[in-house]
């Protein structure tokens, strides 16, 4: 085995960058008993094995290189044009990115409506206009209802108060009564005293309280009957106020029941919200609109790019439509292709690496066991036959 590790020493020292990854200084020696069939058969696996993951590794490395390669090739296909098809070719880039720039710019943007309204509003269009006028009368017939309740209920209130102040009057008019015809017995009284036990004249007394006595009784009575008329009128004042408060609070709750179901079935909480919504859903389909446009001239530029691509024998020109600006831009053209060939380089290095120091030295790791060992060979090749026959199953 010292013959492998010499190898693998010199290729590392050869050239440091090489390969890929970080390696250590050291490779770790593992000791096999040739004479010992299992671990012969396992070591000849082993070899095998890496010889197979080799090969797959090389498939899919040559597979990318010579895509990198195609790329390469087709930049300076595109580069090698004369000016008037180059031209003519950098013009239809133009208007390709140009129309890419506006698609990426649409979808960027912040909508102003959601895809959730934009497909309501499409399924009421016909019914929006209508359907505004009836939110709107309906809020202004809410608005005017509330309006008509809140003065009713003023009135009401109003009412209750001067039905408080007539009964109080009520009440007062009952006192001041008794309160007359209390102190007119006691003038009586008064004056019974004075006549029989002072023997004073009171005939005039009696005239003076008698007169006194009708006059307040007058007053307070006419005040007892005007209260009680302006109670009464102010009690069918009240049920009048009651009356009309149950006929509107029943158009209140059929009006609230209608705009209810008008914001159920627009989707809104208002009619300023449903004209709202309507106005952008007419600017987002007219965007949306001009995106659809867009994207159609968007497809047929690229349609024509890829046919200018073909006729100028470029291999894969569907991947020119992503990167327009490289045909537009010399910078951009020489900075995709140093990425390329850093590509390509790195892709040639792990391909040396699999072929030569993978797949080569565990080939001839095999030919040099079969050569120290030839009482051997014969299993040796037995097992390389199954594995590969199992491989080419696999």
């Amino acid at each position: 085995m010292g013959w492998f590790q010499n190898l693998v020493t010199k290729i590392f020292r050869r050239d440091d960058e090489e390969f890929d990854g970080d390696w250590e200084d050291e490779e770790v020696v593992h000791q096999v008993d040739y004479h010992n069939k299992e671990q012969r058969d396992d070591y000849v696996r082993n070899c095998l094995e890496r010889m197979a993951d080799a090969t797959k590794e090389l498939e899919n490395l040559t597979f990318e290189y010579d895509m990198v390669t195609s790329y390469l090739r087709d930049m300076e296909e595109i580069e090698a044009l004369p000016p008037e098809e180059s031209e003519q070719l950098q013009e239809c880039a133009r208007r390709v990115a140009l129309l890419q720039d506006s698609k990426a710019d649409f979808m960027e943007r912040p909508h102003r409506i959601t895809d959730e309204q934009y497909q309501h509003i499409e399924r009421i269009v016909d019914e929006v206009e209508d359907g505004y006028k009836k939110l709107s009368e309906a809020e202004e017939y809410q608005d005017l209802i509330k309006q008509d309740l809140s003065r009713l209920d003023g009135e009401r209130h109003a009412y209750l108060y001067r039905k408080n102040e007539m009964m109080h009057m009520i009440a007062d008019t009952r006192g001041m009564a008794i309160i007359c015809v209390v102190a007119l017995g006691l003038c009586v009284a008064l004056l019974l005293l004075l006549q029989f036990f002072l023997d004073m004249d009171t005939e005039a007394g009696y005239l003076v309280t008698a007169a006194a006595a009708a006059l307040a009784i007058t007053i307070i009575y006419v005040k007892h009957i005007d209260a009680r008329r302006e109670l009464h009128r102010v009690e069918t004042g009240i049920n009048k106020i009651i009356l009309l408060q149950n006929k509107v609070k029943i158009r209140y709750v059929n009006n609230t029941n209608l705009l209810d179901y008008l914001y159920l079935k627009y989707g809104v909480s208002g009619a300023q919200e449903l004209a709202d919504m309507w106005e952008n859903y007419k600017i987002e389909k007219e965007e949306r609109e001009k995106f659809r446009k867009a994207e159609l001239d968007l497809d047929y530029n690229q349609q024509e790019l890829l046919q200018m691509l073909k006729r100028y024998q470029v291999k894969d020109p569907a991947v020119w439509l992503h990167q327009t600006e490289a045909i537009l831009d010399p910078k951009e053209m020489v900075e995709i292709r140093h990425n390329l060939i850093i590509r390509r380089q790195s892709l040639r290095r792990r391909m040396d690496y699999n072929k030569e120091v993978v797949a080569g030295a565990s080939q001839r790791e095999i030919k040099e066991l079969v050569d120290a060992y030839p009482q051997y060979a014969k299993e040796i090749m037995a097992t390389v036959e199954e594995y590969e026959k199992k491989f080419a199953k696999g």
